[in-house]
């Protein structure tokens, strides 16, 4: 029993190194919160893309100690200045979001208290702070308070619940797959494709439906194919709409749309992950009207809120649709007994997971709403200001559009498409700016997607003028 004793006593002298003193843990927070600080106040100067490959070498796990500030030089060159730079206001391709500081000082607090906000019995504070986070959303997109949500990591798990959620309603299932149908817009994320394999339904008929000139889903040619469908036997069930495409930011027409479902039993879908908080925006609400007709919705905090990634949400009003693959018992979970709370564990994937909900409730509540709406209708207007500038040096631009994501090219009397091709490398060789590329009906066109809350009207000077530059450049390499 002695050796026993002094073995597990000599053990703790060498694992106390897991738990730094006050002194310590004083020493560690100032260095990192200098280096937050010299990071935030250089993000103007510094490049927001830079090319190349991380030292893979750098990036290894060693058995060696190292100190922390040399660790700091290590994540700076491998990692930080290594691609994008999403807390650039400078990236305005993709869609940005920026990471305001208070979310992740929300995060630092959830990881030092290390609650478990997936079952209310583990974590009641935390379960309940996260379903009033979402009782929250639902107010401002006008469901049901009776409706379920959950914080997830992103859309992709947001739309994965909601497509789960509308199979099992529908009961889609064996022969039935094949018979199916769902109805997309071409330009919906990919993340949707992705759900419906991944919840097994790679066999269902999906039908790519026709788009009016500004990209938002034709309700006519829907309605017509849903009684083709219907007359030749086969089983429409779902169809999805957006509230701001990744490609081109349009807003399909949701109250339209939600009454077609309604009058021929769809699952009525709506993927808000990028446009949905622009909601807030009074001189956008008239684009949502509709949205709360959907039976589930998909928004995602870390673009429209600023807050860092890994926080999206998804809300359904069937509750027991989402339960029927979610909600399981085990043995060892005995002890946490039902209750009038929503366990996040039950409406997810998800057993295990970070308590998102703390980065989200400390911004709102620190800053108010005001803040939040003032930056999306800056962006508004910045995207505006943008294709203005860029049509006086020569642009083509995009039709007008719903939120903050549009298109351009030069049009440079060639190969329109090698040309913008070429511009758009050179665009990134520069790297002072990030602006990102997509193909409409086979057009090369460069993307702005203005979201991210440290974009501002110099941050769009600074874009043209190197925009400006790199089509001089392009000019010249052609000639």
């Amino acid at each position: 029993m002695k050796n026993l004793t002094n073995s597990i006593l000599a053990l703790e002298q060498i694992s106390a190194a897991l738990e730094p003193t006050l002194v310590e843990r004083e020493l560690l927070n100032k260095d990192i919160q200098q280096y937050a600080n010299e990071f935030i106040d250089s993000t103007e100067s510094k490049l927001s893309y830079y090319k190349g490959d991380p030292d893979s070498s750098q990036l290894g796990i060693s058995t060696n100690k190292k100190e922390l500030k040399e660790l700091l030089k290590i994540y700076t060159s491998e990692v930080v200045e290594k691609g994008i730079n999403p807390a650039s206001g400078g990236h305005i391709g993709y869609i940005p979001g920026g990471g305001i500081y208070t979310a992740a000082l929300g995060d630092f607090l959830a990881s030092v208290t290390n609650e478990y906000a997936g079952m209310y019995f583990g974590s009641p504070g935390a379960v309940t702070m996260e379903n009033e986070v979402l009782d929250w959303i639902k107010s401002v997109f006008n469901f049901p308070k009776t409706a379920i949500g959950n914080l997830t990591s992103g859309g992709s798990i947001a739309n994965l619940i909601a497509v789960t959620a509308a199979r099992d309603k529908h009961q889609i299932k064996n022969e039935l797959v094949t018979k199916s149908v769902i109805y997309l817009s071409p330009q919906i994320h990919h993340c949707l494709h992705k759900a419906i394999r991944i919840v097994g339904l790679e066999d269902v008929q999906i039908r790519l439906l026709k788009l009016d000139d500004y990209f938002r889903i034709d309700v006519d040619s829907l309605e017509e194919q849903i009684k083709k469908d219907i007359t030749e036997g086969l089983n429409p069930f779902m169809v999805v709409a957006s509230a701001g495409t990744t490609d081109t930011g349009a807003v399909d027409p949701l109250k339209q749309i939600g009454d077609i479902a309604q009058q021929n039993n769809l699952w009525y879908h709506i993927d808000g992950a990028y446009g949905g908080f622009f909601i807030l925006c009074e001189s956008k609400k008239e684009l949502f009207k509709g949205i709360e007709k959907a039976d589930s919705l998909v928004i995602d905090p870390h673009k429209g809120l600023f807050l860092p990634y890994g926080i999206g949400a998804v809300l359904v009003k069937d509750k027991e649709s989402v339960f029927h693959s979610h909600h399981y018992t085990a043995n060892y979970m005995q002890d946490a007994h039902e209750n009038g709370q929503i366990n996040p564990a039950d409406v997810s994937p998800e057993l295990t997971k970070h308590f998102r909900g703390l980065r989200m409730w400390l911004p709102l509540n620190l800053h108010g709403i005001d803040p939040f709406i003032a930056c999306l209708n800056e962006k508004l207007l910045l995207t505006t200001y943008f294709r203005e500038e860029l049509k006086k040096i020569g642009f083509m631009v995009g039709p007008e559009p719903d939120l903050s994501v549009s298109y351009f090219w030069y049009p440079s009397g060639g190969d329109e498409n090698a040309f913008n091709e070429k511009l758009m490398e050179n665009i990134h060789n520069d790297g002072t700016v990030f602006l990102s590329s997509t193909r409409i009906d086979g057009q090369y066109v460069i993307r702005m997607a203005i979201l991210s809350f440290r974009t501002k009207k110099i941050t769009i000077d600074k874009t043209i003028n190197m925009i400006e530059k790199c089509l001089a450049d392009t000019k010249q390499i052609e000639n």
